[in-house]
């Protein structure tokens, strides 16, 4: 048996998620376009931003449309955040846990390539984990469940041997579509945003207090089976 932790990467091992609705904001002033930040937020968070695109901007874009103005975007918060990057509280020392008891890390997010270099390499990350699933890996963003899924046959562990940690409610979703249990980080959302999701095993600010052992005891105590999460309940009656 091969335990694993998939951890969403935005507001999830960064704070950084006020910098991604920024440039959004900005983004889209420059193309005459106005946008509610905490409603863009609450449908868009962890889905493609070819889909965002397209849904906000132009259904027509082609793929190479989409590429190059995600770029425009993507470039546009990287500036912004830079100054700042700096991994969560707690999560170093949460990494070198799970890494002394074996288990296995991968990153599972909507983020394309240029932002997973940005991240993952800028804070010295990247070697901590034993994969990591971007937006040029899956066909679907999060609340689809693919990409927990292929990361965690990266790792070698069932679902139900995972835990995910995500920030965002279709990251949570794709977590319970996926039928694994999951952590939801306050990052972005207060704990109230949260309640509906009955896979969760612990809400937290950070990862200060957390330990990898305490979550797969909690998960191990309480999960029932992966097919049972996966199929509670309609699809998208928590993200869509």
């Amino acid at each position: 048996m091969k335990r694993a932790i998939l951890f969403d990467m935005d507001g999830t091992l960064v704070d950084n998620m006020a910098f991604h609705t920024t440039s959004w904001v900005q983004f889209f002033a420059s193309r005459g376009r106005q946008i509610d930040p905490q409603a863009f937020f609450r449908r868009t968070t962890g889905r493609h931003a070819a889909e965002i695109l397209r849904d906000w901007l132009d259904g027509g874009l082609s793929d190479a449309e989409c590429e190059a103005l995600t770029e425009v975007k993507e470039g546009l918060y990287r500036r912004l955040y830079a100054p700042h990057l700096k991994p969560l509280a707690g999560l170093e020392a949460f990494i070198a846990q799970a890494r002394a008891q074996g288990v296995r890390l991968a990153v599972g997010t909507a983020a394309p390539p240029s932002n997973v270099r940005f991240t993952l390499d800028g804070l010295g990350l990247r070697d901590h984990f034993d994969a990591v699933v971007g937006a040029a890996d899956v066909q679907r963003g999060k609340p689809d469940p693919e990409v927990f899924l292929k990361a965690a046959q990266a790792c070698g562990a069932e679902p139900r041997d995972c835990i995910v940690i995500e920030d965002a409610p279709l990251g949570l979703e794709a977590a319970r579509r996926a039928g694994m249990r999951a952590v939801a980080l306050t990052t972005t959302m207060p704990a109230e945003d949260f309640k509906a999701f009955d896979h969760l095993i612990a809400v937290a600010a950070d990862y200060r207090g957390l330990s990898p052992e305490s979550l797969f005891a909690r998960a191990w105590t309480t999960s029932p089976d992966a097919g049972t999460i996966a199929g509670a309940g309609p699809p998208g009656r928590h993200g869509e």
